[in-house]
């Protein structure tokens, strides 16, 4: 038996009836319970030492990619919908207005503990730890 190097191997299954690649879920659109589009999945948050999933980070508004907004979003309240091709989020829009955000050339303090503990009791959720 000949060893595949990694490089060799095939990375074409990026997707499984319950499995996906972090590659598929970063642009990946979000939707609010009534179907309207609320923004894209830009990048997803994992704990290094877990490897649990803390948190999405959805991207919206801008023209062209520019002035969007970053809302980091617990990753417990999202939801594959496989009728939208997209995840469901049950957040209202006056609660998303007042989320947790920050523009594109601001900064978010990722791994800040405090900061995710707020995130996740603004949202009422456990969190991921």
């Amino acid at each position: 038996m000949t060893a595949v190097r990694t490089s060799e191997r095939d990375l074409s299954a990026r997707e499984t009836s319950s499995l996906i690649g972090s590659d598929r879920v970063e642009g990946t659109e979000v939707y609010n319970s009534s179907g309207d589009r609320v923004g894209m999945i830009e990048r997803v948050m994992l704990d290094k030492m877990s490897g649990r999933v803390a948190y999405a980070v959805m991207s919206f508004g801008g023209v062209l990619g520019i002035g969007r907004d970053h809302y980091p979003i617990p990753w417990s309240l999202l939801a594959y919908n496989e009728r939208l091709g997209g995840y469901e989020v049950d957040v209202s829009e006056e609660q998303l207005k007042r989320a947790p955000k920050f523009r594109d050339k601001e900064s978010w303090a990722y791994g800040d503990r405090g900061g995710e503990t707020a995130l996740y009791s603004y949202y009422g959720v456990t969190p991921y730890w």
